[in-house]
């Protein structure tokens, strides 16, 4: 029976997605033939972890289905005893990087990976909490469905199961090491509000995460697609591609990778920042490894914690961030399409010392198209005015802290991916 662990990293209340995310995994127990190892990462606070455990204490026994829920207390003891065992340089470093203090999308997938491999699983499949299945014809749509059972196995096999191929023949050997959807609904973004006040400043602002010689075209292009998932029409019926999944295509709230892939490299785990989580879709992509497309789309929902008076300039400083990480990561990712076939080694696994190699490289890059990013977002968010303006001059107090962190960023995603074989290793044992 093919283990694997279903996850759902959360810090706010939601107990309604528990329930859900437990019925998929019965799903996969009794109609897919999986033992499902169901992982809860709880960074809540305690009254609202309390009652998570109660919900789930609440849902009934299934036969192959393992519920753990785990506290921030109970995932740094996990950790601790892993970075020990690994005898790893810097190890209050490593804890660091794997269990910030502050919100980190990466880090907390970074610690879902690093279970699985101690549950023995051989794919993960990561959901989020403010997203919701679809329902068609009263039941919901579960992406799981398309996600088991290839991940793992040559691509030629899934042939016959999906709706297409779009692959060339050369690559029907290797592994399946994505599987993914995207999502209908809400922007994933959290700045529709910013396009309703002015589609001028929103153009702006939403290129500015584009590389900096891009044509107008292009970005107008760029923000024409981006955050936009797979729009509004809801699920009518399944499709699927067995194809080189276009990271653009697929969401981290609806995906899933074979073991293959995430104890190879982590995600980086800059904390403070949107978009962490999605550098394994580049990866698998420009190392030419096959996954399969589909159209399960999960319903995506906004919280109102980043709209309110300490919430909005929080969560818009974790947008500008992201669009300052993208001076490396762009430079990272034009590299990775250039190495493509060599980012893997003989056995088809991923040769993580190149990845670490081209992030170090890029921290050397000259950060005038950063301050350039800078000045853009401050000219933008004025026009908005009113809480705009107001981030905009918290923003002025920190552009020096800002541009330092992008670049740290990068050197603690190259130190974690060195650091990532033992932890593994560790964990496995």
């Amino acid at each position: 029976m093919n283990r694997i662990c279903l996850c759902l990293p959360t810090n706010r209340a939601c107990s309604a997605t528990l329930v859900a995310i437990h019925a998929e995994a019965a799903h996969a127990a009794r109609h897919l033939g999986s033992d499902v190892q169901l992982l809860i990462l709880d960074s809540a606070d305690d009254p609202t972890r309390a009652e998570h455990a109660r919900v789930l204490a609440a849902l009934p026994p299934v036969a192959h289905v393992t519920v753990h829920h785990l506290g921030e207390d109970a995932q740094r003891d996990v950790l601790r005893r892993a970075i020990e065992q690994a005898d790893l340089p810097e190890p209050d470093r490593v804890l660091r990087l794997m269990l910030p203090p502050a919100v980190s999308y990466g880090a907390c997938t970074n610690r879902a990976f690093l279970l699985a491999a101690a549950l023995g699983c051989t794919s993960l499949h990561r959901r989020d909490s403010d997203s919701t299945y679809q329902l068609h014809a009263g039941r919901p749509v579960f992406p799981i469905h398309h996600e088991l059972p290839w991940l793992g196995r040559p691509a030629a096999e899934a042939t016959g199961t999906v709706t297409r191929t779009d692959l060339a023949p050369e690559l029907l050997h290797r592994p399946v090491s994505l599987a993914g959807a995207s999502f209908i609904g809400e922007l994933s973004v959290d700045i529709a509000e910013m396009r309703r006040l002015d589609e001028g400043v929103y153009h702006d602002v939403v290129s500015l995460w584009a590389p900096g010689d891009w044509s107008e075209e292009r970005r107008r292009d760029l923000v024409e697609e981006s955050f936009t998932g797979a729009g509004t029409t809801p699920f009518t019926g399944d499709r699927s591609t067995l194809t080189l999944v276009d990271p653009m295509r697929v969401d981290m709230c609806n995906i899933a990778f074979g073991r293959a892939v995430y104890e190879r490299v982590p995600l980086p785990p800059a904390t403070d920042t949107i978009g962490s989580d999605y550098f394994l879709l580049h990866l698998v992509h420009d190392a030419r490894l096959p996954g399969i497309l589909h159209n399960r789309h999960i319903e995506n929902f906004h919280t109102p914690e980043r709209r309110t008076d300490t919430g909005f300039p929080a969560y818009q400083r974790r947008f500008v961030k992201f669009l300052l990480s993208m001076l490396y990561f762009h430079h990272v990712y034009d590299r990775m399409a250039d190495a493509g076939d060599t980012l893997l080694d003989g056995d088809r696994y991923v040769r993580a010392e190149r990845i670490v190699a081209f992030l170090r490289d890029s921290t050397g890059l000259d950060r005038t198209e950063n301050v350039w990013r800078l000045d853009r977002v401050d000219t933008a968010y004025r026009k908005l005015g009113g809480r705009y303006a107001a981030f905009a001059d918290q923003l002025e107090q920190q552009r020096d802290q800002l541009l330092d962190e992008a670049a740290s960023d990068i050197e603690d995603f190259a130190h974690l991916i060195e650091a990532w074989p033992a932890l593994i290793e560790a964990a496995r044992t």
